[in-house]
């Protein structure tokens, strides 16, 4: 591709970015969600989903170190999303839960994201619609096949033994 292609392509990015932007604002969804970093929504996503987890799952969720998951959910914990709470069949166990807060947050978004994407989509027809899904698809097909070649192969975990006499 041309440098003028590619100075209009950046054009276009940035002219849709302020466009977009007042929507992923607190003030206009009113949630406190949208003060959260990228790992905190995943990890209440995941919640949301699951009920609950262990740390483990989280950092694998997240792609992250234990420690570097220890400190979100830290994080999580003081702004009351969730709770770590001790497992009752073995006290080693730690399992993480969403508070009624922590819920009512990302179900709230939900709502309103389901609520902006119908309204977008009875701006379509049907046709559209297809043509939206079908175009979403190749991008991140496209992006999937990009990243899964520059992503280093993740290599197999090593399980080290521990001999006990």
């Amino acid at each position: 591709m041309d440098n003028d292609f590619n100075g209009n392509l950046e054009t276009m990015i940035f002219e849709y970015i302020d466009k977009i932007k007042y929507l992923l604002s607190p003030e206009i969804w009113g949630n406190e969600l949208f003060n959260c970093s990228k790992n905190e929504v995943f990890v209440l996503l995941l919640l949301y989903r699951r009920s609950d987890v262990n740390m483990t799952q989280i950092a694998d969720y997240l792609s992250v170190p234990l420690n570097t998951a220890t400190g979100i959910v830290a994080r999580m914990e003081k702004r009351d999303f969730l709770i770590r709470e001790r497992s009752s069949e073995d006290k080693r166990v730690v399992t993480i839960k969403l508070t009624e807060g922590g819920r009512a947050a990302i179900r709230d978004i939900l709502n309103e994201m389901i609520r902006y994407g119908q309204l977008m989509m009875d701006s379509f027809t049907t046709e559209e619609v297809k043509l939206i899904f079908k175009l979403v698809d190749k991008v991140m097909d496209t992006l999937s096949n990009d990243a899964s070649k520059t992503e280093a192969k993740p290599s197999e975990p090593k399980i080290r033994k521990i001999i006990i006499e």
